[in-house]
């Protein structure tokens, strides 16, 4: 059995550490912002070169957050992907704005910086990307057109820690950006978390309010806020992650780049790197006109498969009311033919040659 991602080979490996500051928590009753999860806010900020880093609840708090602290609300439209997990897009409808949806890069599958440009209307008051799959978005080109329009540009990172543009890390770019901690992540924690990352203190200060009850001082409100903090335990476990992250992603990436290798004589496509950035490979995603083939061999060895995402946003029954006639010839050719195989920071060469073979046993079969 190759399951999707490893997490009990990454969990043997932090074990001693893990299990060492669970303890302590437990011991101290330091439960709520504690102080694993100060320290891990201040390393994640470091590590990613910003300001400010917040630990929320998930990243789809992260985004709702951001959007809410950005000045985002009732009426104002945000340009975004369809090709994305549904929290991107009900992060936009939670503020009351409206997400519009443009088409896809062919190639990276991110957002079409030109599709961008003619969907901008007088509405417009944010662009999201998503760094899909752990590879960077145009982001020079999408800067270029938030400075043109005057835009806010919250950087959806929620499957991009680590991934980088020039030096400079996903998150780091934009207006404010948010990460998400769920297990499977590149840096994932032992249930949900997330993170929301800026430059601006006035940013930062909206965002520490928001995630605890609206309040800056314990039972004084100021705003309406929500129940969205970082669990203690939870950063317990992701600091001993973040020390290695590097390590992990630079595993998924000779993964990724060791099966595309394998399988460059097949009738498939497999991931294409822009250059633009360094990708980080949260999911190693393929196209082929045979995926029902290939993913019921694969599925028949007990290897992992999935299909990410097969039916796109604009397509949801949920966003029929805003995306009335709505086309995105691209998005729908490659949902209609992605799969993703196993990738994660402990899958091994040889792991990887059983599961090109069955590939190969299926797409050599004509």
């Amino acid at each position: 059995m190759i399951p999707m991602v490893n997490l009990k080979a990454q969990y043997a490996e932090i074990k001693d550490e893990v299990e060492r500051g669970l303890s302590e928590t437990i011991e101290n009753c330091a439960f709520i912002l504690g102080p694993n999860v100060a320290a891990f806010e201040r390393e994640t900020a470091a590590y990613l070169g910003v300001k400010h880093a917040i630990g929320v609840a998930s990243g789809t708090d992260a985004l709702h957050l951001a959007l809410i602290a950005e000045g985002i609300g009732a009426g104002d439209e945000v340009i975004t992907t369809s090709f994305t997990f549904i929290a991107t897009a009900e992060a936009i409808k939670y503020v009351g704005a409206i997400p519009v949806f443009v088409d896809i890069d062919p190639k990276t599958f991110n957002i079409c910086p030109d599709a961008i440009a003619k969907a901008i209307t007088p509405k417009t008051k944010a662009i999201m990307p998503v760094h899909l799959f752990g590879q960077p978005a145009d982001m020079a080109s999408i800067m270029a057109l938030c400075g043109q329009h005057n835009l806010k540009l919250i950087e959806d990172c929620c499957q991009s820690f680590g991934a980088s543009i020039n030096g400079k890390q996903t998150g780091s770019i934009g207006h404010s950006a948010g990460y998400s901690f769920f297990p499977s992540k590149n840096l994932g924690a032992f249930g949900d978390g997330g993170l929301v990352v800026t430059n601006s203190d006035e940013t930062a200060e909206i965002i520490k309010q928001l995630r605890n009850h609206g309040s800056k001082v314990r039972y004084y409100h100021d705003i309406i806020g929500y129940n969205s903090r970082l669990d203690e335990m939870q950063a317990v476990i992701l600091r001993p992650k973040l020390k290695r992250i590097d390590q992990y992603n630079a595993a998924r990436r000779h993964a990724a780049h060791l099966y595309s290798e394998l399988m460059a004589d097949l009738p498939l496509i497999t991931p294409y790197e822009d250059g633009l950035g360094v990708h980080v490979y949260h999911q190693y995603t393929l196209l082929c006109d045979r995926r029902d083939e290939v993913m019921v061999a694969l599925q028949a060895k007990q290897i992992g498969c999935a299909v990410y995402y097969p039916v796109p946003l604009h397509q949801q029954n949920v966003f029929k009311e805003d995306c009335a006639g709505v086309s995105l010839p691209v998005t729908e050719s490659v949902a209609a033919r992605c799969f993703s195989l196993p990738i994660c920071s402990h899958l091994s060469d040889e792991q990887i040659r059983e599961i090109v073979a069955v590939i190969r046993g299926v797409l050599s079969n004509e």
